[in-house]
Parts: structure tokens; C-alpha cells; sequence
């Protein structure tokens, strides 16, 4: 098998650069000052919580710090006889991070386009919205930041999924955030750069956020109960190869992660 070297260039270390080209997050140079103001303002529900979701996910761009621990790796080629190979050490766990993120963006995009989003109210429709940016966001902030490293597109399978019913769609969202807090907080252990586990940090905060609000949209007050919190009040996580079983029925693409560190 076949190896290859990259090194980091100023692409991968000025992440904020691509995130630019998203309008959703034109307020991504706000101070952390200016975030609490806006989020503790009086402008009603949907302002506040809305703006909190916003900043949660305009955070990821200032991420592109991690690249400060990117020197030289060399990694194997993703296409083998057992499918797309996640690779190894860090690398592997950021492909298997990027994995999750391609699966929850592409979820969200069909949400928001399909015809069961009608069926939600104007203050659901902003959050699932939101949502959706946030997942995209984190897609291609690993896709711009692994360069030469990043597995290709991965192509899902939603047929299981009534994207025409409200019920249906909220239960899946459920489903992919519960795992995606899951999937983080079990892979956290594995990385080994304390830039990396920086950036898995900062997202995987989002990601509960977005837990949290789904939960509560299905049943108020839900959102932090014994299904994913344990006896310590700590969330509950999951290895790479528990959680991949669970996102498989989701994926079409054949994912081998057997090269990630355990």
C-alpha cells in the first residue's frame, strides 16, 4: 500500500478564510465581549436562542488553531478492497469526526428542503435551519482542514427516513445528535494533539447544544435525561466502531476505520 506526506499550508491554518464564503456566519469576527451581549439580549425567544445556536457554530471557524500541531504524518490511501479507510492515528479520528459530520449535514440539507419541513412552525423552521448550517459548517471546516487527507464524499442512504413527516424527522435528528455527542466524547480519549482534542471540544459543545434543542422539541425537559446521561451526570460515549455500526445503516459508502487507534 501505497503512503503519502503532507504538510500544513496556509489553507489549512487560516481555516476562518473558507468560512467566509458561508453568509450564514457573516458575524464570525464578533468579540467573545460582543457574543455575550448578543446573547443575553432582550430580543424574545427566537432572538436569543437562535443567536446562542448561531455563535455555538460561528465558534468552530476560530478552530483553525489545530493546524499548529500539524507538521509531517503519513497516512495510507483511502481506497482499498475494504472500502474507504478512515486511516490512522489523529488523522484517522479527525476522517472519522468528518465521516459523522457528512452524515448529519446531509440529513439536515434534505430536512430543510423536503416537504415535512412545512409541517414545522416558523420558530422550529429557524432552529432546524441553524442547525443545518452549523452541520455543513463543521463538514467542510475538516474538508479544508485535512486538504490531501480528507476521505471523499460519502454517500448516504436515507431510505428509512419519512423526510414528509414531522415525527419522523425529529426522531432521526435525535438519533444522529445523541450519537454525534457520543461519538466525540469517545474519541476524545484517542487524540493524541492537544489541538485536535481542542477542536473536537468546540464542536462537540455545538453538537449538544443541538441534542439538547431537539430533545426538548420532542418532549420539553428531555433534554438531558438518563438516556445519555449517566448516575455522575456525565454524557454517555461511544467507540468509533460502536458508533460507525449505528451510522452504517445510514451510509451506503463502505467505511473501514480498522487502522484507528483503540
Amino acid at each position: 500500500m501505497t503512503t503519502k506526506e503532507i504538510r500544513c499550508t496556509p489553507a489549512f491554518v487560516n481555516g476562518e478564510d473558507h468560512f467566509k464564503k458561508l453568509k450564514t456566519f457573516s458575524m464570525m469576527k464578533t468579540t467573545d465581549n460582543q457574543e455575550s451581549q448578543l446573547i443575553s439580549g432582550s430580543g424574545g425567544l427566537i432572538s436569543s436562542r437562535r443567536s446562542f445556536l448561531q455563535f455555538a457554530g460561528a465558534g468552530v471557524a476560530g478552530m483553525a488553531l489545530v493546524a499548529a500541531g500539524c507538521k509531517k504524518n503519513r497516512y495510507p490511501n483511502f481506497e482499498t478492497g475494504d472500502g474507504v479507510d478512515l486511516g490512522k492515528d489523529d488523522i484517522g479520528i479527525l476522517n472519522y469526526a468528518y465521516a459523522l459530520e457528512q452524515l448529519e449535514a446531509a440529513f439536515y440539507t434534505q430536512v430543510v428542503a423536503g416537504a415535512g419541513f412545512s409541517t414545522f412552525n416558523d420558530m422550529e423552521k429557524a432552529y432546524l435551519t441553524d442547525i443545518r448550517d452549523h452541520e455543513v459548517a463543521h463538514r467542510e471546516f475538516f474538508k479544508n482542514a485535512l486538504q490531501g487527507n480528507a476521505i471523499p464524499a460519502l454517500e448516504v442512504n436515507f431510505a428509512s427516513i419519512n423526510f414528509g413527516d414531522k415525527t419522523s424527522i425529529l426522531n432521526t435528528a435525535k438519533a444522529f445528535e445523541d450519537l454525534g455527542c457520543a461519538a466525540y466524547n469517545g474519541a476524545g480519549k484517542l487524540i493524541k494533539d492537544k489541538n485536535y482534542l481542542l477542536l473536537a471540544g468546540k464542536i462537540v459543545s455545538v453538537e449538544a447544544r443541538h441534542a439538547a434543542l431537539i430533545r426538548d422539541l420532542i418532549a420539553e425537559g428531555s433534554f438531558a435525561n438518563s438516556e445519555v446521561v449517566d448516575a455522575n451526570g456525565l454524557e454517555k460515549s461511544k467507540a468509533p466502531k460502536d458508533v460507525l455500526a449505528i451510522a452504517g445503516a445510514y451510509i451506503k459508502t463502505k467505511i473501514n476505520a480498522s487502522n484507528l487507534p483503540s
